[in-house]
């Protein structure tokens, strides 16, 4: 495979424009940490006198100032905005669809990206020169903006439309773990061979799309990354807005690998409540003491599990949550068998997020923890090795 061109300057970051396939030629230099997103000064050069569109929602802040309202203040010729799940404002359901229209701030068309179409139509992308993608992900297979960037950057290729990418931290960063996607058991919540946790960031898994070849067409992808500047992939980082609506807070992000699979399942993870993803419990019996009670709320409206009835389960708001945990899902199958129950009520959903039907019959075989991770070793090394010439990142 040809080694792929990446400008990447040291010191002053400059915007990498890449080819094929690539590594950074220096480390971040020692000065304050920023987002892609708060480097204009990479980015600004290559939007004179194009038109742009831009994949974004209510994460994409310079400081306190939406990039939309940034660019259109520098007189950036913004032609369209495209919107992921959560919508452009970040205030839809999961799963809920998302509406064209236009966005009542700005004026500018809203084109949804989960709705009838999940890939921007051929009319749309002739009207651009070049797209950005700013959008805070956290580093989990199947949180969907990563797929939402997959179609974007195909329909790019496909039209001759440029790519840019403005990096942003993975919160999950320090973490390769999880079965690596079976392409059979390929979806919107899992499109590339990666492990569940990847380590990587939008950025770095942007230039392994393109260089792996997973979209069409990828060798005519004009591609270009703003990296962050003094970042490394175990950093902590606090997110300074919500990503999604039920995932709040960092405990609930720490959570979401472990408890995402739960949404197979007849339990509730805390979707409607004050705490999603930070709790589980099953209203006829239960693991712990903790008693909550699912409501319809903002972000959870479309009729959450077990609502308006009493829960029992466990808190988990004060553990200590790193990486995938698989101990919670093994917990719970086994009470459900013991009470003669059905764990997973939706095995071919289950078998969606974990990327392959293994993780879900290796649970109802009763095989340990350590027998599940051990299957998963050789193929993790395997992306280990072939994910290295993208990293940006020590």
């Amino acid at each position: 495979m040809k080694p792929l061109l990446l400008l990447l300057l040291s010191c002053c970051l400059l915007a990498c424009q890449v080819d094929s396939k690539s590594q950074t030629d220096a480390p971040a230099a020692a000065a304050a940490f920023k987002t892609g997103a708060e480097q204009p000064e990479l980015y600004l050069p290559l939007l004179k006198g194009k038109r742009v569109g831009v994949l974004v929602n209510q994460t994409s802040l310079i400081g306190q100032q939406h990039l939309v309202d940034e660019l259109l203040r520098h007189g950036v010729d913004v032609v369209s905005i495209f919107a992921p799940e959560h919508g452009f404002r970040g205030d839809h359901d999961a799963g809920a669809k998302v509406s064209s229209g236009t966005d009542s701030k700005t004026g500018l068309p809203l084109l949804s990206l989960y709705g009838a179409s999940k890939k921007p139509s051929a009319e749309q992308m002739q009207q651009l020169d070049i797209i950005i993608f700013d959008i805070q992900d956290v580093g989990v297979r199947y949180y969907t903006y990563i797929s939402s960037m997959h179609y974007v950057m195909e329909a790019a290729a496909e039209h001759g439309v440029a790519m840019l990418i403005l990096d942003r931290p993975n919160p999950n960063g320090a973490y390769i773990d999880g079965p690596v996607l079976d392409l059979n058991f390929r979806s919107f919540v899992g499109m590339h061979p990666i492990p569940l946790l990847h380590g990587m960031t939008v950025g770095e898994l942007a230039l392994m799309i393109k260089g792996e070849h997973w979209i069409a067409a990828a060798e005519q992808l004009k591609l270009t990354v703003i990296p962050m500047q003094a970042y490394q992939h175990a950093m902590p980082y606090a997110l300074p807005v919500k990503p999604s609506p039920n995932l709040p807070n960092a405990q609930a992000i720490a959570l979401y690998p472990s408890l995402g699979f739960f949404e197979a399942t007849p339990l509730s993870v805390g979707r409607g409540t004050p705490f999603p993803f930070q709790v589980i419990g099953y209203d006829k019996f239960g693991l712990g003491n903790f008693q909550f009670m699912p409501v319809s709320t903002p972000g959870a409206a479309l009729t959450p599990p077990l609502m308006d009835k009493a829960l029992l389960g466990e808190d988990l708001r004060r553990v200590k949550a790193a990486g995938l945990d698989l101990s919670y899902l093994l917990r719970w199958h086994a009470l459900f068998t013991a009470h003669n129950a059905v764990f997973f009520s939706s095995p071919s959903f289950m078998d969606k997020l974990a990327g392959t039907d293994k993780l879900r019959l290796q649970i109802e075989q009763g095989l340990s923890e350590a027998s599940i991770r051990a299957g998963w070793q050789t193929e993790l090394q395997q992306f280990k090795r072939q994910r290295q010439p993208y990293l940006l990142y020590p």
